[in-house]
């Protein structure tokens, strides 16, 4: 029962997530450096998510917008972010929570982060699907695809607690 208080999988979920707010704050004050980009991937149907409805329609479950050289507006909040981007040479705006992200990688760097997700916001325990990603907007799915396979991506698996 002691080992239920502390929920140190949902504690390290947390700081990752902060990593993933810094990294996007240090982007926004001082632009992306060198071959910097960042994949960013999340639910769409997750609270909070404000994405075009057209997007949500092609990309029910999962979307990876990429942040590399055409981006704007972007804003961190403690527990969101939010940035124009352009879909079809229209821009258009998203808001997305943190606790929507699903994955994050700096691919000039080789660094990732998978993050997991259930309807109750409580971290699963089970095996994880897909661990690439979700799909691109705009054809970039052979991008990713390409960046995936060079990072390492760290999974909490090892830091889950075990039913």
């Amino acid at each position: 029962m002691a080992d239920d208080l502390f929920r140190y999988d949902l504690m390290v979920e947390t700081a990752l997530r902060g990593v993933v707010r810094d990294a996007l704050r240090r982007a926004a004050e001082r632009g992306l450096p060198g071959n910097h980009h960042f994949y960013i991937t999340f639910k769409t149907s997750a609270p909070g998510v404000h994405i075009p409805a057209y997007l949500v329609e092609r990309y029910p479950d999962e979307m990876t917008i990429v942040l590399q050289f055409q981006f704007w507006d972007l804003e961190i909040l403690e527990d969101q972010f939010s940035v124009t981007l352009s879909f079809n040479d229209i821009r258009e705006p998203l808001t997305i929570p943190f606790e929507a992200l699903t994955g994050f990688a700096d691919p000039s760097v080789q660094f990732g982060l998978q993050f997991q997700q259930t309807a109750d916001g409580e971290t699963p325990t089970g095996d994880d699907d897909d661990p690439s990603g979700g799909d691109t907007p705009d054809g970039e799915d052979e991008a990713a695809d390409d960046d995936a396979g060079t990072g390492e991506v760290v999974s909490l698996d090892q830091f889950r607690k075990k039913k």
